[in-house]
């Protein structure tokens, strides 16, 4: 399953634009490691399929302190369709991961 999510990950990073380090001589991106915590949260929490991914961007909220924000288009078992919005809190010094949050949509 492990690997499943990885590779769907780097599936959406490379739709995105993003494509590995050794193809471009880039890095890979700073919030790939909570990406995947926001895309594995999401479907243990709501036993989905992730159809789409999307970075909206880091908040630093304290000095020990940050939040990386995702939206996820998902599809329920029953077919319904709707966003999740995901935080996921984390210590940008330590990278110790502090919470993970959602809030649900039905709009794209």
């Amino acid at each position: 399953m492990r690997m499943l999510m990885v590779i769907i990950l780097t599936v959406m990073l490379s739709l995105a634009g993003f494509t590995p380090a050794s193809a471009t001589g880039g890095a890979i991106p700073d919030y790939a490691k909570w990406g995947i915590i926001a895309v594995k949260e999401t479907q243990t929490k709501y036993n989905v399929d992730i159809l789409d991914y999307k970075h909206i961007g880091r908040t630093s909220l304290t000095a020990d302190q940050s939040r990386e924000q995702f939206k996820l288009w998902v599809r329920a078992k029953d077919g319904k369709q709707f966003a999740v919005y995901v935080n996921v809190d984390f210590n940008p010094s330590t990278q110790q991961l502090r919470k993970v949050q959602f809030s649900e949509s039905d709009r794209h």
